[in-house]
């Protein structure tokens, strides 16, 4: 309960700042900067800051899986991501807030461009501590896109300023049926500015 009302409080205030936060990854392997838009996507963002302002992604978090185009062949709809978070059930188990509302991109007009960041889930309403970011445009993963059977697409809320190389090489490193086989460590997810 006092998750949901931190998430809450969270998106209102957000949702009545002026600037975007700005988020840096750091990681083994170089820092991304991120833009999270707080002000298209309020509930996904405040969920995402959470974790970030309550310091979670610093212990245990790490980038596991890269997908690429020829690493998922039975999928007829492709993509390209590298997804990040606790990747271990029993760590997001410990780790991870109770899930928040579906922001479709219908809603939130934030679609699944070049270096947009967004929530994994599975049904729509489970996304919680999971989260990917796009290589080139992804339209399937918006609303009414083919990737999930059930349409709604993922709920994006922010996007790469700074770092696409990094995620770039992240997404070439060697897998085993889309996880990497040395999964790359977060070493910290903090704000640095409004």
């Amino acid at each position: 309960m006092k998750t949901f009302l931190f998430i809450a409080i969270s998106s209102i205030l957000l949702s009545c700042s002026s600037k975007n936060p700005i988020i840096l990854i750091s990681t083994e392997m170089g820092n991304i900067t991120i833009e999270v838009y707080s002000n298209k996507a309020p509930i996904t963002s405040a969920n995402f800051l959470a974790y970030v302002e309550s310091g979670r992604y610093n212990t245990n978090s790490c980038f596991y899986r890269t997908v690429r185009l020829d690493n998922q062949p039975n999928n007829p709809v492709k993509i390209e991501v590298i997804q990040g978070g606790f990747y271990q059930d029993s760590l997001i188990n410990q780790y991870q807030f109770l899930p928040v509302r579906h922001e479709s991109t219908e809603e939130t007009g934030v679609l699944h461009q070049d270096g947009v960041i967004s929530m994994a889930r599975m049904e729509p309403g489970t996304a919680s501590s999971e989260f990917f970011i796009c290589i080139g445009d992804q339209p399937e993963l918006d609303f009414n896109g083919k990737r999930n059977p059930d349409g709604q697409g993922f709920a994006a809320f922010g996007r790469v300023v700074k770092g696409m190389e990094v995620i770039r090489r992240i997404q070439g490193l060697e897998d085993s049926n889309q996880y990497l086989l040395k999964p790359i460590r977060i070493e910290s997810i903090k704000r640095i500015s409004e």
